[in-house]
C-alpha cells in the first residue's frame, strides 16, 4: 500500500519540523511538502497532489478558516486542523469542522513534545485520508429536523452513543432530533481536550435537551446529554436506581482517549437491557467489542448504514461482529432509538 501523502501548513517553522519529523518516522506517511501560509499551500496542493493536509488556523496573509472555505469550494481535499487548545482556538477549530475539515487536533505544547499527540495525529490523518470528500460535503448539508414534542412518557432507558470521523456533523443531526424529555444520553466523540466543551456548547445551542461536557459524578437523567471530555475516558456507573458517569484518566484504548469501547463495556455492566447502543460514523473499530458486550447484556443496538457514513469503519466493525439489531440511515437513527426506549 502506498504511503499517505501529507502537506503540512503552519506558520511556525518549529511546528512544521516537529510534525514532519513525527510523520516521516512512520512508513505509512510521506510528507510531500510544507507551507508557512495558505498562498504557498495553494500552489503546493496543485503541484504535489497530497492525499490530506494539516492546517493551522491563525496564519499570516490569510487565516485558516478563509483558506478552508475557499479550498472546499474550489479544490476540496481532506483537511485535519491542528490548532491551539485555547478556548478561542477550540471554537474556531469547531467552525473549521463545520466548514469541511475532517478532524481537529490540539497542537503540541510549548516544549513541542509529541507524546500521545503523535498517535492521535497519525490516526486522524489516516481517518481523513480515507474520507470520501463528497460524502463529507453531503453530511455538512444534512437538513436539521426540529425536535419532536415531548415523549408521551419518560423511561429508564439510556442512549449510549459512539462516533468518530464525521461524528460532529452526525451528532448535530442526532441531538437536534431529541425531544425535551428524551432518555438520558451519554456520548463519546473522538475529540481532543479543549474541543469537547465548545462542541457541547454548540450542541446545546441547537438542541431541545440540555447538552454539556460531562463532569465526574454527573447524573444521567432524561433531558440531558453528557459528552465525554477530551483526553478522558467516560464510564457509566450505578448507585441504587440512579445512573451517573465516572470520568477518569488512563491509557489510550485502541489508540483513543476517550474510547467508545470503555463507555460501551461499562454500559453493558451497569445498564444491561436499559441501554440503547448507537454507533455512528468513524474510522477503525472502536466500539465494536463494547457493542457485542451490550448486546449480550440485553441492550438494543443501532449502527449507522454505509451510505450515510462519512467513514463506514466503526459501524461496519460492529456489524461484522453481529453486534447490532438495526442498521439505519443517520436520519432514522434517533427516531428508532426513541421507539425502542418507549417499547421498554
Amino acid at each position: 500500500m502506498s504511503p499517505i501523502k501529507v502537506l503540512i501548513v503552519d506558520d511556525s517553522a518549529i511546528v512544521r519540523q516537529t510534525l514532519e519529523k513525527e510523520l516521516s518516522a512512520d512508513p505509512g506517511f510521506e510528507v510531500v511538502g510544507t507551507a508557512p501560509d495558505p498562498y504557498i499551500a495553494r500552489d503546493k496542493i496543485v503541484a504535489l497532489a497530497p492525499d490530506v493536509m494539516t492546517l493551522d488556523i491563525e496564519m499570516p496573509r490569510m487565516d485558516g478558516l478563509t483558506f478552508l472555505r475557499k479550498l472546499m469550494k474550489h479544490h476540496p481535499i481532506p483537511v485535519v486542523v491542528v490548532s491551539s487548545i485555547a478556548q478561542k482556538g477550540s471554537d474556531v477549530a469547531l467552525e473549521a469542522v463545520r466548514l469541511g475539515a475532517v478532524e481537529a487536533l490540539a497542537k503540541p505544547g510549548p516544549a513541542y513534545a509529541i507524546g500521545d499527540m503523535g498517535i492521535q495525529l497519525r490516526e486522524k490523518l489516516r481517518s481523513a485520508a480515507s474520507v470520501d470528500i463528497n460524502r463529507l460535503k453531503n453530511a455538512l448539508s444534512f437538513e436539521k429536523q426540529p425536535a419532536p414534542k415531548a415523549l408521551v412518557r419518560t423511561t429508564d432507558k439510556v442512549f449510549v452513543v459512539g462516533a468518530s470521523t464525521g461524528g460532529t456533523q452526525a451528532l448535530e443531526l442526532f441531538v437536534s432530533q431529541l425531544p425535551p424529555n428524551a432518555p438520558g444520553t451519554v456520548i463519546v466523540q473522538h475529540m481532543p481536550a479543549g474541543f469537547t466543551k465548545s462542541f457541547s456548547e454548540r450542541l446545546n445551542s441547537i438542541a431541545a435537551v440540555e447538552v454539556k461536557e460531562a463532569e465526574d459524578q454527573d447524573s444521567i437523567v432524561p433531558g440531558k446529554v453528557l459528552i465525554a471530555p477530551g483526553n478522558f475516558h467516560m464510564m457509566v456507573q450505578r448507585s441504587g436506581a440512579k445512573y451517573f458517569v465516572k470520568i477518569k484518566e488512563g491509557p489510550l484504548v485502541g489508540r483513543h482517549r476517550p474510547a467508545v469501547d470503555v463507555l460501551f463495556k461499562s454500559a453493558a455492566a451497569f445498564l444491561g437491557k436499559n441501554a440503547v447502543g448507537i454507533l455512528l460514523t468513524g474510522m477503525g473499530k472502536d466500539g465494536a467489542e463494547g457493542m457485542v458486550a451490550m448486546k449480550d447484556a440485553g441492550a438494543q443496538n443501532i449502527v449507522q448504514d454505509e451510505a450515510s457514513c462519512v467513514v463506514y469503519g466503526m459501524p461496519k466493525a460492529a456489524a461484522d461482529l453481529n453486534a447490532h439489531h438495526f442498521q439505519l440511515p443517520l436520519q432514522q437513527v434517533c427516531g428508532k432509538a426513541l421507539q425502542l426506549a418507549l417499547e421498554g
